[in-house]
């Protein structure tokens, strides 16, 4: 017997996609879909399955739900609201102050990731330079077991976000540092064996679309200068100095920018510069070796 007073989920489902693409949200379903799953403690697939089998919904769930809803229309990041970010195979604390690790990051890591996995150390060192919640630095560390990874921060509103994921993931092969990446680590120098960032890249002048975006991620993660590009050139010559001969720079960017890129590295001295392409086929990551 359906609670008295209880709703038809489908219909609060349906109310509640029409406001969010009303709201301009890109993904009205599935984000409507993960707020009522945060709101029952269920995923996604959870909730599809109640939806199916004819699911009802409390008023006090309702209740619950009615000002995450109202925040998200004012394009408050989901994330925010749900206080978590799936990555790879991690689920990661996130909220303001600190960047909302995205989809295609996964996909530059998995370059990191191989580079480690064919290191020929019995430890190799890897230095996630920039590391915000730690999403990079903690897969590479949970994903390569024998590798040792130091994550870098630098960000006082970034920084307890990174030091609870560490705390919760628990990777005993992962030290956190806080510090410059133009000065971190000098005690690694010609040690490592990959260095990996997500540096800001946003030319100053070019404000993104996205009001989750352009009002919610913190600016020192998204701008690097006029061209979008200072904080690569410091990271260029940051990791010739960390790594080993032999040793693998990746580095995140945005797709207009990977010939400026390759310009700034074999300036620098780095061979084999290389750009790989994410799964829509933009060239989002570019490699080179030490």
């Amino acid at each position: 017997m359906p609670q008295p007073g209880a709703l038809d989920l489908r219909l609060v489902r349906d109310e509640t996609v029409a406001r969010l693409a009303a709201a301009g949200v890109p993904d009205p379903v599935v984000d409507t879909e993960l707020l009522i799953g945060h709101v029952l403690g269920l995923s996604r697939g959870g909730v599809q399955a109640r939806l199916v089998m004819g699911g009802r919904f409390s008023e006090a769930d309702a209740a619950t739900l009615e000002p995450l809803v109202e925040r998200r229309v004012r394009r408050e990041p989901l994330q925010h609201l749900t206080g978590r970010a799936p990555f790879r195979s991690l689920e990661l604390a996130v909220g303001p102050g600190v960047f909302v690790p995205r989809p295609e990051t996964e996909q530059v890591t998995q370059l990191a990731i191989d580079a480690l996995r064919v290191a020929t150390e019995p430890e190799p060192i890897a230095i996630d330079l920039g590391s915000g919640s730690g999403a990079i630095a903690l897969a590479m560390a949970t994903e390569v077991p024998h590798a040792r990874v130091w994550a870098v921060e630098n960000s006082p509103e970034a920084f307890p976000w990174t030091r609870r994921n560490v705390d919760e993931v628990g990777a005993p092969n992962l030290e956190l540092v806080f510090g410059d990446l133009a000065t971190a680590l000098p005690e690694l120098d010609g040690r490592a064996a990959v260095v990996i960032s997500n540096p800001p890249y946003v030319p100053a002048a070019e404000i993104p679309r996205d009001a989750e975006v352009r009002l919610h991620d913190p600016e020192t993660a998204l701008y690097g200068g006029a061209d979008g590009l200072d904080v690569v050139r410091v990271l260029s010559k940051r990791a010739l100095e960390l790594l080993h001969p032999g040793g693998v720079l990746v580095i995140e960017h945005a797709e207009t920018q990977p010939a400026p890129i390759a310009a700034i590295l074999t300036a620098d001295g780095w061979r084999a510069v290389a750009h790989h392409r994410d799964l829509t086929g933009r060239d989002r990551a570019t490699t080179a070796v030490r």
